[in-house]
């Protein structure tokens, strides 16, 4: 019996150990999260462990959310908004970059809020559908439904603050990317490194890395004509870059 258990013990170090190797490789090299930090008028970073999603500015005591963050509860969302004097009401509407639980779950504490994704997305969004350990595992419903289905190069008007909506499919089927306000949201299809370059979706984490850097060399040549529009780019697993559309750019130029 006492053989047993250590095998199992050391069984679960390995998985421990394994995770853990696999997490390091995914967010090292990675610019840090600075939660609160205010990159641009009208936008505030919201830092939840390893993931950020942000408040945008709608008008006097109005916020829309892009991504939800991953606590059911919100908390880290929550504290954001007392410190503008603004509770759970303020959220209109939260605008999903993709499906996955780390970006959907803070969702469910803002019930009066419309949510909206891409439709490829919506059932991953949903639980209808499941990403990892696909025929291992049945979907979960997650509790959040998705009121508004968007689809690639569609115009979301909020409060007089415009959304467009660009689909970048590969880390997921229905990942998005919103530009509001200056500011290109890219979930986790990019991340900014530490040297302040834009880097591609996770291997690891993405159902089509091929697909995620043929979209994001794409997404370039579309925002091309209004490159003056883009005054920053904020993925949801690192900081945010300040260098305009040129990371973007960069990126597209050698892949």
């Amino acid at each position: 019996m006492k053989r047993v258990l250590k095998w199992v013990g050391l069984a679960l170090l390995v998985v421990v150990l394994a995770f853990a190797g696999i997490v390091f490789a995914a967010f090292h090299g990675l610019s840090p999260i600075e939660d609160g930090r205010w990159s641009l008028a009208g936008l505030q970073t919201v830092k939840d462990g390893i993931v950020s999603c942000y408040l945008v500015d709608l008008g006097e005591r109005e916020v829309a959310l892009v991504d939800a963050c991953n606590d059911k509860s919100a908390q880290a969302i929550l504290v954001g908004l007392a410190k503008r004097g603004l509770g759970p009401e303020a959220v209109k509407a939260i605008l999903l970059t993709h499906g996955d639980s780390d970006h959907i779950a803070g969702a469910l504490a803002f019930p009066k809020a419309q949510v909206m994704a891409l439709a490829a997305d919506v059932p991953l969004a949903e639980g209808r559908e499941t990403r990892f350990l696909k025929g291992l595992l049945p979907p979960k419903d997650t509790g959040v439904r998705v009121g508004r289905a968007l689809a690639d190069g569609e115009v979301v008007e909020l409060s007089g603050v415009t959304f467009r909506v660009y689909a970048v499919p590969g880390h997921t089927k229905g990942s998005a990317a919103f530009l509001a306000r200056g500011v290109l949201f890219m979930g986790d299809s990019a991340e900014a490194t530490t040297e302040g370059a834009l880097a591609p979706a996770k291997r690891l984490t993405s159902d089509d890395p091929a697909l995620n850097r043929a979209s994001l060399a794409k997404l370039a040549q579309r925002l091309a004509p209004s490159a003056a529009e883009v005054m920053a780019i904020a993925p949801a697993h690192s900081g945010v870059l300040l260098k305009g559309l040129a990371p973007l750019t960069d990126f597209a130029r050698v892949h």
